[in-house]
């Protein structure tokens, strides 16, 4: 099956003020890349990792603290990602125009001397205005009909009228190469993102009388899904983003891809279309040579919506290495104070690809609602299917630091393993459950490890009881022993480590009627 070449017309690391973190501050409306101030080293030569680099690691070798850190922090991998992976994404255009109107959106470019256009349908939801927008790659995306229903409007966008494919990668051709260059060694995914922010742009000067300028969406699948996703990473004024079975070039890790049995080779992603820069082309058989992975490029996205949707069914779209990298992304999330904003779904039953699941409807309405219209509560939800579950202890040796808002803390940039200080005191500790979501026949429960004493946990060991006909599905942030009645869970390594008066949490799911929650949990302390 090809279905690179598609072509058409947690674990819910929630953070709170009990965990510890301070709540990340979103960019400023009409601000794409509040980091472009920032000063980023020189690339260097970065060293093999076999694993996930650590997010928090600064290219000095430092690591964030706080949560203004991590601004800077955030524009060292947005480089790293151009100069390695997708291309250079210009700078705002010298000159933007358009015009917006309940069918349609024209957008003029110039920059540096050259001209482009192109346009976008429009299609407005029932009610009255002004909409916020979900634009949909290639008309390819989330389920419209969902998302328009919920009060969104759809901006249908076309990214070949920007990015071409079926072209050389000496010989691009779209408004994107119009502009900077048929030889541009920018991929089309990294054009498709600029096309949705020059959108963005448009909608900006358009007054807001008929849809907002600050409550923006992007979504797309198959290879629109790697577009998506590159998109919300790139411009922080999209509030919530919605890549679908994205595959290799996607949200998948990279280095997760050449031990996926099935999964479309990295080599093969790059030569089918130019999708990725071409400064990736060495990268293709060494993936542990790249400065950066896809967890990273999740991790740009925070603190704003993300909603992350798989199909476990085709090998070819290397779901597991996704969940890996959405289980690494979160933990961004999870130290930004804003673990409820992921969401992640590759639990379906049908494995059509790209089809409108009834699984997802739910979420993207109530993500719809949180980001874009600003009601109700954000999804939070991560459901991974057994089929395709991944392994983050396999893929890191970082742990993830409580990122302050003056700084300090477990793991504060000192290059340390980012755990806490050795002290003296009595270890204790207890654990507290909540259900973080449940549907027919399962559920998905959280365990908050609260360190009680006065020493830091060098590690915990939690006695989790299920209820009877309930099974144990699938666990992260721990290591299970049994799957039945009485489970137990012991942290996993970068998460035993516990400050006086902080938390650890390890998520699962269980199957069996959810009607009865765990109770009578036990911790002991080590």
């Amino acid at each position: 099956m090809t279905f690179g070449t598609l072509a058409t017309s947690s674990l819910t690391p929630q953070a709170s003020a009990a965990n510890g973190p301070a709540a990340a501050v979103l960019a400023g409306p009409g601000v794409e890349d509040e980091g472009a101030d920032c000063a980023v080293p020189a690339p260097g030569t970065p060293p093999t990792e076999t694993k996930l680099p650590d997010p928090f690691r600064r290219m000095d070798g430092t690591r964030v603290s706080t949560v203004s850190d991590w601004r800077c922090r955030r524009a060292e991998i947005r480089e790293q990602a151009e100069r390695s992976v997708y291309g250079q994404k210009p700078a705002r255009p010298a000159s933007v125009t358009g015009t917006v109107s309940s069918t349609s959106i024209t957008v003029n470019v110039t920059d540096q001397g050259k001209s482009s256009s192109f346009s976008a349908k429009v299609e407005l939801p029932s009610g009255q205005g002004p909409f916020p927008a979900v634009v949909v790659l290639g008309g390819l995306g989330a389920d419209t009909a969902t998302l328009k229903a919920s009060g969104a409007a759809i901006i249908n966008f076309d990214p070949y009228t920007v990015g071409k494919e079926g072209t050389a990668r000496n010989a691009k051709q779209g408004a994107f190469y119009s502009v900077y260059g048929s030889g541009s060694s920018t991929g089309l995914l990294m054009a498709w993102s600029w096309g949705v922010s020059r959108i963005i742009d448009v909608i900006e000067q358009s007054g807001g009388s008929l849809l907002t300028a600050d409550a923006t969406g992007v979504t797309g699948c198959s290879r629109f899904g790697k577009g998506a996703l590159v998109a919300g990473a790139f411009d922080q004024r999209i509030d919530l983003t919605m890549p679908i079975e994205s595959g290799s070039g996607g949200a998948p890790a990279f280095r997760g891809i050449p031990g996926e049995s099935g999964a479309q080779p990295l080599s093969s992603a790059y030569s089918e279309q130019p999708w990725l820069g071409d400064a990736f082309a060495p990268f293709t058989g060494n993936p542990a040579a790249l400065p950066v992975d896809t967890h990273e490029i999740i991790g740009m996205v925070a603190p704003r919506g993300l909603f992350l949707m798989e199909n476990p069914h085709v090998d070819w779209l290397a779901a597991r290495s996704g969940s890996v990298a959405a289980l690494g992304g979160a933990e961004v999330y999870k130290a930004l104070g804003a673990g409820a904003d992921i969401s992640y779904w590759s639990d379906v039953q049908d494995g059509t690809h790209c089809a409108a699941r009834a699984e997802w409807k739910a979420p993207l309405q109530q993500s719809v609602r949180k980001y874009l219209l600003n009601t109700g509560s954000a999804p939070g939800v991560f459901r991974v299917s057994p089929l395709k579950s991944g392994d983050l202890s396999a893929w890191r040796t970082w742990q993830t630091p409580v990122l302050t808002s003056t700084g300090g803390g477990p793991g504060d940039g000192d290059g340390d393993d980012g755990g806490p200080d050795e002290g003296g005191g009595t270890p204790a500790c207890s654990a507290a459950y909540r259900t973080a979501n449940s549907w027919s026949g399962g559920y998905q429960g959280e365990v908050s490890v609260r360190n009680d004493g006065t020493a830091p946990l060098n590690g915990w060991t939690v006695a989790l009881p299920l209820p009877p006909g309930q099974t144990l599905g699938s666990l992260w942030n721990g290591v299970h022993t049994g799957t039945s009645g009485t489970v137990t869970v012991r942290n996993a390594a970068w998460a035993g480590a516990v400050a006086p008066g902080a938390t650890s949490t390890f998520g699962f799911t269980a199957t069996g009627a959810s009607g009865s929650a765990p109770s009578g949990l036990t911790c002991t302390a080590s």
